[in-house]
């Protein structure tokens, strides 16, 4: 009886750890569309010869000056990337968490992040790789 209770335990902690991790999955998906969205607004935006335009918040049309509404988008679209890279680093850590449970070895190179840009200068002024 012991032993079924752990059974069931384990496949709990499995199943909504794996469900976590889809759903972080289509949040990303859902979060690029509309960061792809925001690009596009931008980019009209920036063409735009008039002074006034009209955007869309929640159901509402609101006429907005060209200035502020580019800074408005600008501001969206810093979140939108800040929330994306979260639930990117997030979703890296459950699914080593869930290859855990699985009792499977990590994924190779899966945690890997770029050199910054002081390390990579460091490194080329060492000589070790060219700038």
């Amino acid at each position: 009886m012991d032993d079924q209770k752990k059974t069931l335990k384990y496949l709990e902690s499995v199943e909504k750890l794996a469900e976590e991790i889809l759903s972080d999955k289509r949040e990303i998906i859902m979060l690029d569309q509309r960061r792809n969205e925001n690009r596009e607004a931008l980019r009209e935006v920036s063409k735009q010869q008039q002074t006034k335009c009209w955007l869309t918040v929640g159901s509402v049309l609101v006429k907005h000056d060209i200035k502020s509404a580019k800074e408005l988008l600008e501001a969206d679209q810093k979140q939108l990337n800040i929330d994306i890279n979260k639930l990117r680093s997030d979703l890296k850590i459950k699914v080593n968490e869930l290859r855990d449970l699985e009792m499977q070895p990590p994924v190779p190179g899966f945690m890997l992040v770029p050199m910054s840009q002081k390390e990579s200068s460091a490194f080329a002024s060492a000589g070790l790789f060219p700038s």
